[in-house]
């Protein structure tokens, strides 16, 4: 009881903020969950006797080569790095063959993956808070991800901010780090704030702004101010919000990248403005949230349509990125499969099997009849 009571507490906290609530800019989350109670993680230990290097030069050898420009594999190729940059790939060895050497005999490489929609504290419950950093970095670089877009720093800028610079100083063991900054829409309201706010969170070493709604003024604004300081934006475009603002509006403004899928088929809207909810829908329960979150298409123009064409070539146009985050989806679509995969017992922290199990309190947790 006393977590669900704290889990109340942080959406009702996130409810009633005031815009003049005391946190930081890029503060506002980790404040809110460390008033609900939340145990919050701290600093990722450093790397001590982990792996070795960095190398001032380093030489893979005998390895397959993928080389992510549609080409297929070819080799074996010898790569040789020089203060973590890819100095020469060639087909034969080094000429100086004392340097320290890899050997990928049997071995495929690639270039690292870029997650571009992360969350490095993002989840966990009111008992046990979001899963420790290292467990997290670790997971990633064991998949092939050496590069990180946080989209939210959830547990804190300061805090999200110190592991990017840990990381590029190779002191913790972590991919590579980009920080973006969540916009706290209830609490900021006006354009002046709102590009005070984005100054803000630059100055303290965000890299981008990410929108989850908000008012249009401050919004607008927030677009402005991230494209005068060459800022990166995203936007989840929530559905409390997104009336007033869909994603072909946010990608006139200079939206950079959209979020998930969320604002597309409203820009796709012909007869209507917003969704033709049931009458007795609740977007707080997250099970009437995500079954009907699909039922939008339905109500948008038929694919292949002179509104549909039209809309993809203007986001073309615009050059805006789509992060659709397909994964969680396709667990959803078949959540049995997902709930016993054999690398749950070996890879899967205890906390968060819980979430592919049926629970109103955890996020994405909606896998009922």
């Amino acid at each position: 009881m006393v977590g669900i009571q704290a889990w109340v507490l942080s959406l009702v906290l996130l409810a009633i903020i005031p815009t003049s609530f005391a946190a930081e800019a890029g503060e506002e989350r980790r404040a809110l969950m460390a008033a609900a109670g939340y145990p919050l993680p701290g600093i990722a230990p450093p790397r001590s006797n982990e792996g070795h290097g960095p190398h001032e030069y380093l030489w893979i050898a005998n390895v397959m080569l993928v080389d992510g420009l549609g080409s297929p594999p070819r080799g074996p190729v010898h790569i040789t790095l020089k203060d973590d940059l890819i100095e020469k790939i060639s087909a034969t060895p080094p000429d100086d063959q004392s340097m320290e050497k890899l050997d990928g005999s049997g071995m495929t490489i690639l270039p690292g993956f870029i997650d571009s929609h992360a969350h490095i504290g993002n989840g966990g419950t009111p008992e046990d808070g979001p899963p420790p950093p290292e467990y997290i970095f670790k997971l990633w670089l064991g998949h092939g991800i050496t590069t990180v877009r946080d989209v939210g720093s959830t547990l804190g800028l300061d805090w999200t901010v110190t592991h990017a610079e840990l990381a590029r100083e190779n002191k913790i063991v972590a991919p590579r780090i980009i920080p973006y900054s969540m916009f706290p829409g209830t609490q900021v309201v006006t354009a002046n704030d709102a590009k005070a706010w984005v100054r803000g969170v630059a100055k303290k070493g965000a890299r981008g702004v990410k929108l989850r709604g908000g008012t249009k003024a401050a919004q607008t604004a927030v677009y402005e101010e991230t494209a005068r300081l060459e800022m990166g934006t995203a936007n989840h475009h929530d559905q409390n919000g997104v009336y007033h603002m869909n994603a072909l509006d946010s990608a006139r403004l200079g939206l950079d990248s959209l979020e998930h899928w969320y604002g597309l088929p409203e820009a796709l809207f012909e007869d209507r403005t917003i969704q033709d909810y049931p009458p007795d829908y609740n977007y707080s329960d997250e099970q009437w949230r995500f079954n009907q979150a699909g039922r939008l298409w339905a109500q948008a123009v038929a694919p292949g349509s002179e509104k549909w064409q039209a809309v993809i070539a203007e986001m073309v146009d615009l050059d805006l990125t789509l992060s659709p985050t397909f994964t969680i989806y396709e667990a959803n679509r078949d959540v049995m499969r997902a709930r016993d995969a054999e690398w749950h017992v070996d890879y899967t922290l205890p906390l968060l099997k819980r979430f592919f199990g049926p629970d109103p309190h955890l996020h994405g947790s909606f896998h009922f009849d």
